[in-house]
């Protein structure tokens, strides 16, 4: 394969995929051509994606790279397809969350923090594909351990785990929010 189909094919294998492809399966396809190259022609792709103000972009999650639609153009694809996109909520979020920060982590773990029975969440989140059975925990019972999967990273558009928001930015939050009610004046009528 000479240089000048290179980055067509990649561009098109972007958009035949569901899902990020890693620049190791691309490797697959260009065996004589190395792993910085394939990136820095990703680089270049995306660039001119951005810069050219398409409806689609490339962007770099899970490990691998993607084609993805514009986010500014999230209002007109709402109105072409009508279905209100699944959300996660309440209950099912914080389990969600609670295993993405303390994986590997056991359901009596995770119960403990929030005080519940959760054994129908963590099905549902593992159906949804969110969730993954990570191995035994080496304690009586060798209950299961719990831990996010890729597709969890593909669903918050996180390249890993590191990108997840730090502790202390949510206490930073939570007190200024605390600090903003005890100060606001009060609307009392007497």
């Amino acid at each position: 394969m000479n240089d000048n189909n290179v980055k067509p094919v990649i561009e098109a294998l972007l958009f035949v995929s569901d899902k990020p492809v890693l620049i190791e399966q691309m490797r697959n396809v260009f065996k004589e051509i190395e792993s910085s190259l394939i990136r820095s022609i990703l680089e270049e792709l995306k660039e001119e994606y951005y810069n050219s103000c398409r409806g689609m972009r490339i962007i770099e999650v899970a490990g691998g790279f993607q084609m993805v639609t514009a986010p500014e153009l999230s209002a007109s694809l709402k109105k072409f397809y009508q279905k209100p996109a699944e959300r996660l909520r309440g209950a099912t979020l914080e389990t969600l969350s609670i295993i993405a920060y303390k994986q590997p982590v056991t359901r009596m773990e995770i119960e403990g923090i929030r005080g519940v029975d959760i054994s129908n969440i963590v099905r549902n989140l593992i159906n949804k594909g969110l969730v993954r059975i990570a191995g035994r925990k080496k304690a009586p019972g060798r209950p299961f351990v719990y831990a996010t999967t890729r597709q969890f990273l593909e669903y918050f558009g996180l390249k890993s785990l590191e990108e997840l928001p730090k502790f202390e930015e949510f206490a930073k939050t939570e007190v200024g929010q605390n600090e903003a009610q005890q100060t606001a004046p009060t609307n009392r009528q007497g």
